[in-house]
């Protein structure tokens, strides 16, 4: 049971880390990224190529796949920097799927739908299974601990204002004499980045990577998990992040009181008891669990 809780601790930490690069460009800069798994499976491939074919040290891989996706959110931010709204969303949507297609096709590559396995992980083979899945909770929480930090700091800096003037009306914010393109492209860039490391980190947990793992599914578990967590708030990210995989997997035990219901009844079941209740904390709690706190002006 404690090495069950730890993945999924892990796996709650990974959800949280894609989290807070959503809420960096939606939460933030108001920038809706439907294509968070493209950039995810960018970072896993990377990394595991990198340190699976080449044999380059695991931090090697860590550091390329952070560059290479946030390189890759620098192109796509190019090409859809003038778009807005549900545009961005599809076009955004669409990457995600290219790199899913590319990632099942281009067999030279990423070994087609067959994945790429026996992805080295830190400590891996040189200390129990229990010990290692502890261990790596320990990496991925310090991770989630420094990006949670290190985006703090940004949303009080200079450039969080004015992503959140860009966020409330871009117009304005150019008329103020702000590049809103540049820094909607820098956004976009250090959250695919976030993105990509999150991708690494899950490639270098489970040993294992293939198209499979990155579905759709995946980002709108992370959109769901930042709306329920609340929009603009980086603790409300990782909440969300929390929050949803304690009733993917809490869900699992239905079983237990739905006695006489097959495989498929049940996972119906599951998918329903997860919608129903996101549906009532978004209907009762719109603005999140854990809300933006915008500053208040100092009064004179």
């Amino acid at each position: 049971m404690t090495d069950y809780l730890v993945a999924m601790l892990t796996f709650a930490a990974l959800y949280g880390l894609m989290s807070l690069a959503l809420n960096l460009v939606w939460g933030m800069a108001g920038m809706i990224n439907l294509g968070l798994v493209g950039f995810f499976a960018l970072g896993g491939y990377a990394s595991a190529l990198l340190t699976h074919r080449f044999g380059l040290p695991i931090p090697v891989g860590l550091a390329a796949a952070f560059l290479f996706a946030g390189a890759c959110g620098v192109v796509v931010a190019l090409v859809t920097a003038r778009l807005r709204g549900d545009y961005l969303a599809i076009v955004t949507l669409g990457f995600a799927e290219v790199v899913r297609i590319i990632a099942s096709n281009e067999i030279w590559l990423t070994n087609g739908t067959d994945g790429i396995s026996g992805i080295p992980g830190p400590l891996r083979g040189e200390v129990p299974p229990a010990t290692f899945n502890l261990v790596y909770l320990l990496i991925v929480l310090a991770v989630v601990a420094i990006a949670f930090f290190l985006l703090q700091n940004l949303r009080h800096s200079p450039f969080g204002r004015v992503l959140r003037a860009i966020r409330d009306d871009d117009q304005v914010a150019a008329v103020a004499g702000k590049w809103v393109i540049a820094f909607k492209i820098e956004a976009f860039a250090i959250s695919s980045g976030m993105l990509g490391l999150a991708g690494a980190l899950y490639g270098h947990y489970t040993s294992y990577i293939a198209p499979d793992a990155f579905v759709p599914l995946v980002t709108i578990y992370i959109v769901l998990a930042l709306s329920a967590g609340g929009t603009g708030s980086n603790l409300g990210a990782l909440c969300g992040a929390l929050l949803i995989v304690f009733f993917q997997e809490g869900t699992r035990f239905i079983a237990a009181w739905a006695p006489g219901l097959g495989a498929v009844q049940l996972a119906a079941l599951r998918e329903i008891a997860i919608s129903a209740t996101l549906i009532l904390i978004l209907r009762f709690r719109p603005q999140g669990l854990l809300p933006e706190k915008l500053p208040r002006l100092a009064k004179r």
